[in-house]
């Protein structure tokens, strides 16, 4: 199963990430989150990673001249959108992108089913604040393209196997502190995340 390490800060959080086998790190351009790093800065450390890591960029109620602003600044390869918007939004950016469902309810997780999606609780603050979803709302549907998030540590990931969801999504979960990562919980999740693939 993928992982993605979210809330990425600084290069030694990254390569500790990659090493420990993350798919994928994210970079939260949402300035009033305390994990809000300067596109700038994303693209010195995202220049000095390895190939074949995926780079995905966190926004909230940008425009999409905005977006492709700062993707072409930090180098991110997908722009993960955390807000509604509408269809001329996304036909207007010049990045692949990612939507998020917000689940209040098991209703919300069928919204874009036909696309792949993040999947996260639903809080009135954006970015998340580490909540749990419900995980019988994902009994018997299709969970190959879902991203789960929310309140994922190594304690819980074994909770996780038997969904079949595409990737899991953490953050706060492999924290130290909001910003700081610490690279025996990222060993930790990611190991325990292979193990339920075997």
């Amino acid at each position: 199963m993928r992982v993605k390490i979210c809330g990425i800060t600084n290069l030694k959080d990254a390569l500790d990430a990659i090493d420990a086998g993350a798919n994928a790190l994210g970079f939260v351009f949402y300035t009033k989150s305390k994990r809000y790093i300067e596109p700038s800065e994303a693209k010195k450390i995202i220049s000095q990673l390895p190939p074949f890591v995926q780079c995905v960029g966190l926004f909230v109620n940008e425009t999409a001249l905005a977006v492709n602003n700062i993707t072409k600044i930090s180098s991110i390869d997908i722009a993960q959108i955390h807000f509604e918007a509408d269809d001329s939004f996304y036909d207007d950016l010049e990045v692949k992108s990612i939507k998020v469902v917000r689940a209040k309810s098991k209703e919300d997780i069928l919204k874009h089913k036909e696309k792949y999606r993040i999947v996260d609780a639903f809080v009135e603050q954006y970015g998340g604040e580490g909540k749990r979803l419900n995980l019988d709302w994902f009994k018997d549907i299709d969970c190959s393209k879902i991203i789960l998030a929310g309140g994922l540590n190594a304690s819980n990931v074994d909770e996780v196997n038997g969904f079949g969801f595409y990737s899991l999504d953490v953050s706060s979960g492999v924290e130290l502190e909001k910003g700081r990562k610490s690279k025996e919980k990222m060993n930790e999740f990611i190991q325990l995340t292979n193990e339920l693939c075997r």
